[in-house]
């Protein structure tokens, strides 16, 4: 695993980014998942994954928790898993 970048919206994109590829490998899109689990270095970020979650998902958004972490591997901000319905 290589971070993209240090700043916390150039990963929460790649998280995203992630996210769609491992939804389209299953056949299906972000517009699939029912929920997400935002795991957050820094509990401030929650408002950046807002802000960017609405670049990837239309509304309804899915149900989310965002837990606060002490650590993520590498010194991520942000780990983001995602269920999906298909």
């Amino acid at each position: 695993m290589e971070l993209v970048d240090d700043s916390s919206d150039a990963q929460i994109c790649q998280v995203f980014d992630n996210l769609a590829a491992v939804a389209a490998a299953a056949g299906a899109t972000l517009a699939d998942v029912a929920k997400l689990t935002v795991y957050l270095a820094d509990l401030d970020d929650f408002a950046v994954v807002n802000k960017i979650m609405k670049e990837y998902f239309s509304e309804p958004y899915p149900a989310r928790v965002a837990i606060g972490v002490g650590s993520l591997p590498k010194g991520a901000a942000v780990q983001i898993d995602a269920i999906l319905v298909v």
